[in-house]
C-alpha cells in the first residue's frame, strides 16, 4: 500500500475530529505506532487490520479508490511482432549501409585463400573515417570498366532477392569483385618470367598464392608488366594467379588496370560460411617487410627531378647575366672626368 498522506483525508474528516488532536495514526502497513501505550479501540480499528482512513481515499494504488489509474494490459505477442520485425529491418539495413555487409565468393580467382561459394563479411565502417586500402588486404570492389563483361550473372529468387535486399544475402545485381590489393598509389609493380612479383623494387614471398602457380604468368596478354600505380587508385591481383582476371588483364581499360579508390567497397575482414571455414583474413607479413615503401618515396622524387634539373641548370646563367648587366650599368653610369671629350 505505500506511506499514509496525513492530513490528505476528506473535508467531513476534518469536521468530526474537529476540537481534538489526531494521535497515534498507524502505518500503511497496519502496525499501530507505540504511542502512549495506547492499544485497540479508541478509533475502532484492531490492532491487526487495516486502516482505512476516511473510506479508503488516504492510500496511493488503493483498488477502493476511484482516482487511481487502472493498471496497462499488456500489448499482444502479435501486435508486437510487426514492430519488431520493422526495427529488425532498418537495423539491417543500416549495419548494411555503415557496418559490414555479407558478400559470395562467385569464382576460383582467389584460391586457395578464398573457395568458391564462401561467404565473407567486409569492413564497410572505416572507409566513413578515412582509411585507404593498404597491400596485402583482400578488398571488395565494384567493377572499375566492365571487367566482368560476357560473365553470367545469377537469377535469385524472391526469398534471396528480400534477403539481398536487408543485408542478409549478397546481392546477386551488383557487379562486384575481390581481389587482393599488391599495389597503392605511388608504388611500382613489376612481373619478368614466372617471378617473383616485385613491388617497388622488392620481392615478395608469396605462400597465399594457388599451389603449383607462379607468381607471375608468362603471356603476351598482361603478364609480363611493369607499371606506376597513380594517386588513387590500387594495382589488384587473384591469389589464383593462372585463373584471375585481374589489373593484369584490363589495361586496355579506361583505368589501364587500376583500380579507383572510390570504388573500393571495402575490406573483407572475415571468413564467415561455411562454419568449418570460418577464419580471419590478415595482412600477409610479406608486405611488412622493411624498404617496401622506399620507391614510393622515390617516385616522388622522379616526379619533381626535371624542374629540379632545369632551375639548376638556369640558375648559373642567370646570376652570370645578372652580374654582367651590373658590371655595363657601372660603366656607363661613371661621371667624365673634365676636360676629356
Amino acid at each position: 500500500m505505500g506511506d499514509v498522506a496525513v492530513g490528505a483525508r476528506s473535508g467531513h474528516d476534518g469536521e468530526e475530529h474537529s476540537g481534538r488532536p489526531v494521535e497515534n495514526v498507524p502505518p500503511a502497513d497496519g502496525a499501530l505506532t507505540s504511542g502512549n501505550g495506547s492499544g485497540p479501540g479508541g478509533d475502532g480499528t484492531p490492532a491487526d487490520g487495516p486502516y482505512s482512513g476516511g473510506g479508503g481515499s488516504g492510500t496511493d494504488g488503493d483498488p477502493g479508490d476511484p482516482a487511481a489509474p487502472a493498471p496497462k494490459k499488456p500489448r499482444s505477442f502479435w501486435k508486437e511482432l510487426p514492430i519488431l520485425v520493422v526495427i529488425a529491418l532498418v537495423l539491417a539495413l543500416l549495419i548494411k549501409t555503415f557496418l559490414v555487409q555479407a558478400f559470395s565468393i562467385p569464382s576460383d580467382s582467389m584460391q586457395n585463400t578464398l573457395q568458391q561459394g564462401d561467404r565473407v563479411l567486409v569492413d564497410k565502417l572505416t572507409p566513413w573515417f578515412g582509411s585507404k586500402p593498404e597491400r596485402g588486404e583482400v578488398v571488395v570492389f565494384h567493377d572499375p570498366d566492365d571487367w566482368l563483361a560476357g560473365e553470367p550473372t545469377a537469377q535469385p529468387n524472391a526469398i534471396q532477392t528480400f534477403l539481398s535486399w536487408i543485408g542478409l544475402m549478397p546481392s546477386a545485381e551488383e557487379r562486384d569483385l575481390i581481389k587482393r590489393v599488391i599495389g597503392v598509389g605511388g608504388d611500382t609493380v613489376s612481373c619478368k618470367g614466372s617471378g617473383p612479383l616485385m613491388v617497388n623494387g622488392h620481392a615478395l614471398s608469396e605462400p597465399y598464392v594457388y599451389p603449383g602457380n607462379t607468381p607471375c604468368s608468362v603471356d603476351d596478354q598482361g603478364g609480363q608488366f611493369t607499371v606506376h600505380v597513380p594517386k588513387g587508385y590500387i594495382w589488384v591481383m587473384g591469389d589464383h594467379r593462372q585463373n584471375s582476371r585481374d589489373s593484369r588483364y584490363n589495361q586496355s581499360d579506361k583505368h589501364h588496370g587500376m583500380v579507383p579508390v572510390k570504388d573500393v567497397v571495402g575490406r573483407a575482414i572475415v571468413k564467415a560460411w561455411p562454419i568449418n571455414r570460418w577464419g580471419t583474413l590478415p595482412i600477409p607479413d610479406t608486405f611488412d617487410q622493411s624498404g617496401i615503401n622506399t620507391q614510393s618515396s622515390a617516385a616522388a622524387s622522379l616526379t619533381v627531378a626535371p624542374q629540379g634539373a632545369a632551375v639548376a641548370a638556369v640558375l648559373p646563367v642567370a646570376v652570370w647575366r645578372r652580374r654582367r648587366g651590373e658590371r655595363i650599368e657601372q660603366k656607363f653610369d661613371k661621371p667624365v672626368a673634365a676636360g676629356k671629350r
